[in-house]
């Protein structure tokens, strides 16, 4: 989640118009965290909230959208945050950068669920007021998608600002006590640039890239999976707000009462031996409208 999100708002910054739109009505240059943290929050109530969490949150993203438009230097146009073109770069270059991510890093996914996965992720962009129609829902359309964007993306000097912040972004106050653990972001900075597509990269030109740089990568996410995978919920829910960890709590609650094991937290849903009871799968099969 921490890389792959850093890793979208560097691939999401790269679109020149709805980089504009982060440079000038966003706060991620005083709270870059704080976006984190609320992108973060956004995806797992759309992951693993109720539909009345979900309609809730975004909701407010809806409305927060609705209300912001900015000019666009290069034309002097004026645009809409919430215009479907820029909502669609933002959502592809997200879901992209988690399915990169957590494949990387060590996730076995076929490319049936991989198709799966970018398919509920169509449907979940209605939420921010998209046409699931219009999302890519497999990997062969987003591939298609990715290619025909590709030609309008650039790293100009806000997006380079942006992605050197992201790689040593400012603690808030609230994680003030985080501060002398500060440097342990580098990795995460650094393991979210050098999973950017090579073009990305080239247009960068942040870091350097020494021979071996991308099989160092990969072994370095598979062991941050596993680490972050470690610790104990109570301590990683430091690092959320209260509403955020009451969602998770809430999550729990309804995936242990529908019959999962979660008594090693999500992590441990990979596990078939933590699937609901053979009755309830029957239940499933017999109508998959349940």
């Amino acid at each position: 989640m921490w890389v792959a999100g850093v890793r979208a708002l560097m691939l999401q910054a790269l679109h020149p118009v709805a980089m504009q739109g982060v440079w000038q009505r966003s706060d991620f240059r005083t709270d870059p965290t704080g976006r984190l943290l609320r992108t973060a929050d956004y995806v797992a109530v759309t992951t693993y909230g109720s539909p009345a969490e979900v309609e809730q949150v975004a909701a407010r993203v809806r409305r927060v959208h609705a209300r912001l438009s900015f000019t666009d230097p290069a034309t002097g146009r004026r645009h809409r945050v919430d215009e479907a073109d820029l909502l669609l770069w933002v959502h592809c270059a997200e879901v992209t950068s988690y399915l990169e991510v957590v494949t990387r890093a060590g996730l076995r996914l076929s490319r049936a669920e991989a198709d799966r996965y970018l398919a509920e992720q169509a449907r979940t962009a209605a939420h921010v007021g998209l046409d699931p129609a219009d999302v890519p829902a497999s990997v062969d359309q987003m591939r298609r998608y990715l290619a025909a964007a590709r030609p309008a993306l650039r790293a100009g000097p806000e997006a380079v600002a942006a992605a050197r912040y992201l790689m040593w972004p400012a603690l808030p106050d609230r994680l003030a006590w985080l501060r002398p653990l500060k440097p342990l972001w580098l990795p995460v900075g650094a393991l979210a640039y050098h999973t950017l597509p090579d073009w990305a990269r080239r247009d960068y030109r942040l870091l350097p890239e020494p021979p071996g740089t991308q099989v160092a990568v990969t072994a370095a996410l598979g062991a941050l999976r596993a680490a972050l995978h470690a610790v104990p919920t109570p301590l990683y829910n430091l690092l959320f707000d209260e509403v955020t960890v009451r969602r998770a709590e809430a999550a729990d609650r309804r995936l242990a009462a529908a019959g999962y094991d979660v008594s090693r937290g999500l992590p441990g849903l990979r596990d078939p031996a933590s699937w609901p009871p053979a009755e309830i799968r029957a239940a499933w099969s017999a109508d998959p409208a349940s």
